[in-house]
């Protein structure tokens, strides 16, 4: 084992600047200074030792001058000076000086002191010398008696450690940890000892627990941790034992630490299949997620409950559950609400629908009140959304819902509104029965929709479905109501010069012309008082989108004009009432375009508008049946297809992943016994904990590829020339937020480098951890060097450096071997992810960080290339298998990712196919990307640029 890769309890953080002291000016403060000058020599020393000075001359003067000391903090620090000092001579035989220390050892550990015994414990466990242990094993049995927790707990570590490593030292150790344990009161202390029988000797522990098992709830915290350990390493290894110890991990589930609730739960699971485990572990999670306040924890316990879900035989009995689940709709943090609507949205069925639906309904309504939270309509909108899906799933719901929602229509935000309208339009389609009753509703709240886009929808929703003579003239009263005194223009002169006229109000006047665009007064004056009603009808909402100049509201109002006047026509078969309906959407149509044409708007009408009001004036005057066709059949055909399309898919990625979750056993596929199988094969009874501590130390073994390729070799840089003195390759593991470097580092000359040191500066939001310790390399002689660096966010970093060492006997200066740079790759932090059109677009608008990038291939086919820029960027694409499918020559497609530190990347393909270029010619257009940070931006373009072409094989 080289130096560099010793194991080091003890990290010390150095300032660089400082000159390191000499040996002789340490020995004199060694000798003859106080306390206070011992106690920063040995701290120096200490240091010097880390960086890899030997220091061999000074071991004697501390045992001689420093030893004996008993002060508290010198003794702590001769702890630490000792686990790191080498102890043994070149040829592996212990240094004679280390008995004397030995010795001191003794004495501390039965010191009166239960600080400096405990320490020395601590100490003892860290030492990997049989010798040095063997004279100290009667102090250490003695401890176990000693009156203070803290002795008591570090001792059993200790017999723990020396019997793991030296079990010749102490073979009865598990009989006297047992002794000691069943006389033991204090809980850490048990923790340790049972702890140390769970892996030295599991049947003891086991018997141990037996005695025990019915005070298991009177224990703490920390030694029921240890406990569920244990039952669920022997339930796992030995399942016929599963009955003797499956109630205490359902006593264990009332525990009052939720941690020990968590992982009770998370081992029922595992033990037991039967439903009511299922519903005891469920609830269990649920409880946690209500009571504890953090929200990662909240997460965490609901991601262990969504994987409950994903088994089938699991779902029914968690769908029972649905109205404890939505307790955690209390928390205000909306990703956790997200999270817990999403759950319960997976989990309804037709028998919990309608209380789910009360409950939602609710919330929705204590939504309206609250104004002070920023996310307040963020979670409005999802529980629109969520109730919308539960309609659309199960329609006999929507008569409650549509009233309720509707009241959202004269939201001021936006994006709540706009989904009630979308759920509105979907469901006056597909429910004829309620149609009725949405065109009553939507009639009441017409007059309080402030935001233009949302009157554009209501409009259209109100033209497109009135079909009795009564709701035709409501709509047409409402649509007077909301434009105000005709013509426009003239009143609105009138309006303006009659403000000048009375004395009384000049003072009006500012008050009148502070109109806010939803088209109601910002201030009134007291004078104004005396007539509100008519000042309320000054500005109608209608009146204010179109003196604001926003006339696309005109042509959408002229088109609805033109449905309900044509369906008016049909209905009434008098001809003077057909003439003065129609005369009427006729005149509203003209005094709009006199308006637009006039200067009173901000801004003039289009002339696209322009267009639309004319033609819809020129079929009202015609009143043809082909006309008549397309306006009142041709438009709702189109809005049926597409919902039809819509569920089309809906049902096409439901079926997926039901598909995903059936577990289909084929006819040939071996039966597993499992008194047959090998220990190796058991990989239904893999050990959790075992697996999480690995995945936390990042040595998870993740499956490689099927391609042979696909190994760790692939990920191997070389960094010098295989000419260089040194040469050297790295291995780079990327584990979520850390990046490991494994150097391998060759002495390919025939010198002994001494300080072999490597050197690395990083490029990025990346951070060195920890600068690697210098090393003695012999003539070829090689090494392995561990670099540790973090991750901050993502972008393309680049690690550089160079590797100095000294040759020995050599006079010239340090020699330095420049490295290449180790480029980290932006793919191991991107995860495909999905989100609605809707939300890709605002944050599309929101992005300031765009980059366009020219697409350059030699791929012909757009599918294709499309396939392979998914394939090397890791991003989803949301555009719709349909809208992509079939020959074009030209393509548009979004693309969306999510990095693990939850950054956005969102990107739009714009290619096409130059046919006048030939069949063979590569597709052209461009990529743009656009992120939150510059850095996501720039390093997915890069990627881009560098994986566009395809290598062919």
């Amino acid at each position: 084992m080289t130096a560099a890769e010793n194991v080091c309890y003890t990290l010390i953080n150095v300032p660089m600047d400082s000159e390191p002291p000499s040996e002789i000016s340490l020995k004199n403060d060694l000798e003859k200074g106080d306390v206070k000058l011992k106690t920063e020599a040995l701290k120096k020393v200490i240091i010097m030792i880390l960086n890899g000075e030997k220091l061999p001359g000074l071991l004697m003067t501390i045992i001689r001058f420093v030893l004996p000391l008993q002060d508290h903090t010198i003794k702590k620090l001769l702890l630490v000076f000792w686990e790191i000092v080498p102890k043994t001579t070149p040829d592996g035989r212990l240094l004679q000086e280390m008995i004397l220390v030995c010795d001191a050892y003794r004495k501390d550990l039965q010191h009166p002191n239960e600080f400096i015994r405990g320490s020395t414990l601590r100490f003892l466990c860290k030492l990997k010398e049989a010798e040095l242990l063997e004279p100290l094993m009667p102090a250490i049995r003695a401890c176990l008696e000693h009156r203070h927790s803290y002795v008591r707990r570090n001792a059993v570590l200790a017999i723990y450690t020396i019997y793991r490593n030296f079990e010749h030292l102490i073979p009865d150790a598990p009989e006297l940890i047992h002794d000691f344990l069943v006389n033991e009161k204090d809980a850490s202390c048990k923790r340790n000892a049972f702890m140390m029988l769970i892996h030295a000797d599991q049947d003891r522990a086991l018997d141990y627990l037996s005695t025990c098992i019915d005070q298991v709830q009177t224990f703490g915290d920390i030694l029921q941790l240890v406990i569920v350990e244990l039952i669920y390493k022997v339930c796992h290894a030995n399942p016929s034992e599963r009955a003797r110890f499956i109630r205490c991990i359902y006593n264990l589930l009332q525990s009052s630490s939720p941690a020990v609730k968590y992982e009770a739960a998370g081992t029922l699971v595992t033990l037991s299949s039967a439903p009511t485990a299922i519903k005891a572990a469920a609830q269990c999670y649920i409880d946690l997620i209500i009571k504890e306040s953090d929200n990662n924890v909240k997460l965490i316990v609901l991601d262990r409950l969504v994987e409950l879900k994903e088994h089938p035989s699991h779902e029914r009995v968690l769908q029972d559950l649905v109205m404890d689940i939505l307790r955690v709709l209390s928390t205000p943090d909306l990703e956790v609400r997200k999270k817990t609507l999403q759950l319960a949205l997976d989990l309804v069925s037709s028998r919990n629908v309608e209380e789910l639906v009360i409950v939602l309904k609710k919330e929705v309504i204590k939504t309206n009140n609250v104004t002070e939270h920023e996310d307040t309509d963020k979670y409005r909108q999802l529980l629109v959304r969520t109730l919308h899906s539960c309609s659309v799933r199960f329609p006999d719901m929507a008569a409650n819902v549509i009233p309720v929602l509707m009241e959202f229509l004269s939201d001021n935000n936006e994006a709540a509104a706009a989904d009630v309208l979308e759920f509105v339009r979907e469901a006056i389609q597909r429910f004829d029965n309620l149609r009725p009753l949405i065109v009553e509703k939507m009639l009441e709240v017409f007059h309080a929709i402030k935001s233009v886009k949302i009157y554009r929808g209501a409009l259209w929703i109100l033209g497109e479905y009135c079909s009795t003579k009564e709701d035709i003239q409501s709509v047409m009263t409402e649509v007077r109501r909301s434009l105000g005194e005709i013509p426009i223009v003239e009143s609105e002169i009138k309006k303006e010069a009659g403000e000048l006229k009375p004395e009384e109000e000049v003072s009006v006047g500012p008050a009148q012309r502070l109109v806010t665009e939803m088209g109601t007064y910002a201030t009134q004056s007291a004078l104004s008082s005396s007539r509100p009603a008519k000042k309320e009808e000054d500005r109608p909402p209608l009146r204010g989108f179109l003196l604001d100049g926003d006339f696309f509201v005109a042509a959408s109002l002229a088109t609805t004009l033109t449905k309900i006047a044509l369906r008016y026509v049909s209905l009434v078969q008098e001809k003077k009432k057909q003439n003065s309906f129609i005369a009427e959407a006729m005149l509203l149509m003209a005094t709009i375009l006199h308006l637009g044409k006039s200067s009173l708007p901000k801004k003039p009408i289009t002339d696209d508008d322009v267009d639309r009001i004319s033609l819809c004036l020129k079929v009202l005057s015609e009143c043809s049946p082909l006309m008549n066709d397309i306006f009142n059949k041709e438009c709702r055909q189109s809005l049926s297809h597409m919902l039809s399309a819509k569920l089309e898919e809906e049902k096409l990625s439901q079926k997926k992943e039901s598909e995903k979750r059936n577990v289909m056993v084929q006819p040939d596929d071996p039966i597993s016994f499992m008194q047959l199988t090998a220990k190796n094969e058991m990989n239904s009874k893999e050990d959790q904990f075992q697996l999480s501590l690995l995945a936390a130390m990042g040595n998870t073994q993740r499956k490689e590829a099927a391609d042979p390729l696909a190994s760790k070799l692939n990920k191997v840089t070389q960094l010098t020339g295989f000419s260089d003195p040194v040469y050297a390759e790295a291995y780079v593991h990327v584990n979520q937020y850390d990046i490991v470097l494994d150097v391998l580092v060759v002495n390919q000359t025939s010198d002994t480098l001494q300080n072999c040191t490597l050197e690395l500066a990083t490029l990025g939001d990346l951070k060195l951890v920890e600068k690697p310790s210098p090393l003695t390399l012999a003539p070829h002689d090689f090494a392995n060097i561990k670099a540790n660096v973090k991750v901050a966010s993502t972008e393309n970093g680049i690690i550089f450096g160079n590797i100095v060492y000294d040759v020995s006997g050599a006079a010239s200066d340090r020699n330095c071997v420049v490295l290449s740079d180790i480029h980290i790759d932006i793919m191991d932090y991107i995860q495909p992810a999905s989100c609605t059109d809707a939300e890709f677009r605002q944050m599309w608008a929101e992005f300031e960080w765009e980059n366009k990038v020219t697409v350059n291939t030699n791929i012909v086919d757009l599918n294709e290339y499309l396939q392979h820029i998914l394939k090397s960027t890791n991003m989803k694409c949301l555009t719709p298998e349909k809208a992509l499918s079939g020959y074009c020559g030209f393509m548009a497609a979004n693309l969306y990712a999510r990095s693990i530190f939850g950054e956005d990347a969102l990107a739009n393909v714009s290619i096409e196919k130059p046919i006048h270029l030939g069949p063979e010619a590569p597709v052209t257009g461009h990529i743009r990307i656009r992120a939150k940070s510059q850095g996501m931006a720039l390093s997915l373009g890069d990627k881009i640029n560098l994986s566009q072409k395809k290598t062919s094989l």
